[in-house]
This record gives structure tokens, sequence and C-alpha cells, in this order.
């Protein structure tokens, strides 16, 4: 089964192995990844990681769309050359439209900084939350897509697979807990450009999980990297089609493992931003 539709790396490529997306009433769990090296009380339980979770529904909702074929124009572009690492420093976009940013540059870098929010976006805590998705959803996507990947993002984020990981039917973790989904993105590069459409890859980490004293999911971290194929759409950069791969990884640190309330202090206190290349 693929995941939207390119497989990248693949999984497995470092060792570990990265939750497959359920099809029929196969478990939604699969094989939990490691629990970290360090001992503690959370390594005595099963940590899993809701992004992989999260990255596979979504790609099951973008599970036959045509990303791959000429109409989205991202794979026949000229291939960008190597470009520097750092920040450009190029203001990011003009404003903001459902509190998602908008209004991208029409050029390399504003694709760039399109797919870094929009990696965001796409694995956060509001995709799973029905009152927000279908906002998430035109603001994203190509208008093409809308409809169809609406009422796939509805079936795949149901009542059952929210209750799997600990949320209601309306997205909401339960009193005094803290539902946290919190991307990152680390770098981007655009690996095709050309002027109506550019694939645009996102490294990124974050943390994923719930903050509860009785949780059995706390919050961990994953590093994965997301590529996004992006049309130029109603003048700003639109999603045609993703996918996404494990890692780069680097090895875990000897951090202090915080306490639940710490990290849903920290999740309330500490906004997110806006990306730019």
């Amino acid at each position: 089964m693929s995941l939207g539709e390119e497989q990248g790396g693949g999984y497995g490529g470092s060792g570990e192995t990265r939750t497959r997306l359920p099809e029929g009433d196969s478990d939604v769990y699969g094989t939990p990844r490691r629990p970290p090296r360090r001992s503690s009380s959370r390594s005595l339980v099963t940590v899993v990681g809701v992004v992989v979770l999260l990255i596979a529904a979504i790609a099951f909702a973008n599970q036959g769309d045509d990303g791959g074929s000429s109409d989205s124009g991202a794979g026949e572009g000229k291939k960008p050359g190597s470009a520097p690492t750092a920040a450009s420093g190029a203001k990011p976009v003009e404003g903001k439209s459902s509190g998602i940013p908008s209004g991208f540059a029409h050029d390399e870098q504003g694709a760039q900084s399109a797919g870094a929010n929009y990696a965001v976006t796409l694995v956060s805590a509001d995709i799973l939350k029905p009152d927000r998705r279908s906002g998430i959803v035109k603001r994203l996507f190509v208008p093409d897509k809308v409809d169809e990947l609406s009422a796939k993002f509805d079936k795949t984020y149901s009542k059952d697979f929210l209750s799997k990981i600990g949320l209601d039917e309306n997205g909401n973790a339960a009193t005094g807990e803290t539902y946290v989904s919190r991307t990152v993105p680390v770098g981007t590069k655009t690996t095709a450009y050309e002027d109506s459409a550019a694939t645009v890859e996102i490294w990124c980490t974050g943390a994923y999980g719930t903050a509860g004293q009785k949780t059995t999911n706390p919050v961990s971290n994953d590093w994965f990297t997301m590529t996004l194929k992006l049309r130029w759409t109603d003048g700003d950069w639109k999603v045609q089609s993703f996918s996404s791969k494990d890692g780069p990884a680097p090895v875990n640190g000897d951090n202090k493992i915080s306490t639940a309330d710490e990290i849903a202090k920290a999740i309330e206190e500490y906004g997110g931003f806006t990306y730019a290349r």
C-alpha cells in the first residue's frame, strides 16, 4: 500500500518500523516504534508515533489522487541546482487566511515557504477537528481536489480512528489531558520547479502524543520528510499531492524528560511560527 504517489526512500531505512496505513479491519497501531534508550517510566509504555498515524491517514485520504500525472506539471520542470541552506531573509507572506499563511511569492522561494507552512498544518491537531478540517482542505488543496479529499479526510479521521489516539469525535483530548501535534520544519528544498508547479521536500521534526498523567501515548518526538507537489492556482501555491518518508533522524540527546504538565504548559504558552525560505 502506498503513501500518496511516491514512496520516497520507503520505510525501515533507520531500522525502525513505521506504522503503515490500516486497511479494512487491521490494527491501526501496527508495530510500535522503539522506546527511548534511557531508563524512565515512559520506557515501560508502548510509545506510538502519532505523527506516523497522522501522515498515514492523510496519505490514505490522498489515495487515488493523480499526483504523478502530467497535469501537475511538477515532475517535468527544471531540476534546481544546489541552494544555500541559510534562510533567504525574504518576507514569507502578506497575510493569512483562516489562520493559515497565504499569499506566497510566485517563485522558488515562495514554493518552499508554502511547503513548510503546509507541512505544519497537514500534521497538526487542527486537521483532526471536524470544525477546522473543511477550511484547511479548502485552503491548502487545489480546487479540483477539495470535494473528493474532504470526503476522504472525514472518512479517514473517523470516531474510531480518533479514539485510538485518545481523542473524542470532535478531536479533543480527555479532561485533564492535552493532545500535542506540533510540527517544526528544519529545512526545505525544491527538487523540480517551473512557473506553474513545483515539487518541494520539507525535513521536519516535532512533538506528538498526549500530555496527561494517565496517558498511554506520552509525547515523543519524530523526524520525517514530506514531499509536496504544488500547483500555482488562484494567485497562490496549492497542494496537488503529497507523500512522506522516515528521517533523516539524528541520535537522541540525553535530555531530561519533562512532566506532562510541563509539556501541556509549553504547548499552551508557546505559539507557532510562519515559516519562510
